[in-house]
């Protein structure tokens, strides 16, 4: 089960110590920080990890943050990155469960978390995300995804520099299109990915403004 796997501090640290060298993910974090809006004040990140993508979004205006993880490792770690920051806080949740009641957010966030769990977790998910949004909030989810063939899949683990036998076997990996369709069934406004490098995706929508 994920949380048992990213609960070990052997796991977490071997995820950390590669996390910041994988291919074009700074291109993809670029890609998010476009469609932050303006004026944004509240801000959620599911699976925080370390806070990595937590920082880069509160450092693109005056914003406050919620992030959550299910790994007491990880959460040391956005603990350690946010040095105590008034504006962050830090919460201890498995996204196998639903949300908590968090209030309501300007931006939710994830980056490389949401594709652990199973299918139905994840479409059930979304839609608590749309939910927990203001009006005009954005969703932008940063994601591993599916390739649609095996040989795809190899090029892919090739090129971030890792073998089969490495593969994280918590993941559950779903193509884009499938997701982009829920997020529209859903509700959201202008869904669609709106960056890929293989396996690695940007999804990303809006909910409606009300009238």
């Amino acid at each position: 089960m994920p949380a048992e796997e990213w609960g070990s501090e052997e796991f977490a640290q071997r995820y950390l110590s590669r996390a910041d060298s994988y291919p074009r993910r700074d291109e993809g974090e670029r890609a998010l920080l476009e469609f932050v809006p303006a004026g944004a004040r509240r801000v959620l990140d599911l699976g925080t990890g370390d806070g990595r993508l937590l920082a880069l979004v509160l450092g693109a205006g005056p914003m406050r943050g919620v992030g959550v993880d299910v790994s007491e490792p990880m959460l040391r770690a956005a603990a350690e990155r946010f040095g105590g920051d008034a504006r962050v806080e830090l919460l201890r949740h498995d996204l196998v469960e639903p949300l908590p009641p968090l209030g309501r957010f300007d931006v939710v966030v994830s980056s490389f978390a949401i594709h652990h769990l199973e299918d139905d977790r994840k479409r059930a998910l979304y839609g608590e995300i749309f939910d927990a949004l203001e009006p005009g909030g954005l969703f932008a989810n940063l994601e591993h995804v599916a390739s649609p063939s095996a040989r795809l899949n190899l090029a892919f683990i090739a090129a971030i520099g890792e073998t089969p036998e490495e593969a994280d076997p918590s993941d559950r990996t779903l193509d884009v299109w499938t997701q982009v369709a829920w997020l529209r069934e859903l509700g959201f406004e202008d869904a669609d990915c709106h960056w890929k490098w293989r396996e690695m995706a940007l999804l990303a929508g809006v909910k409606p403004s009300a009238s």
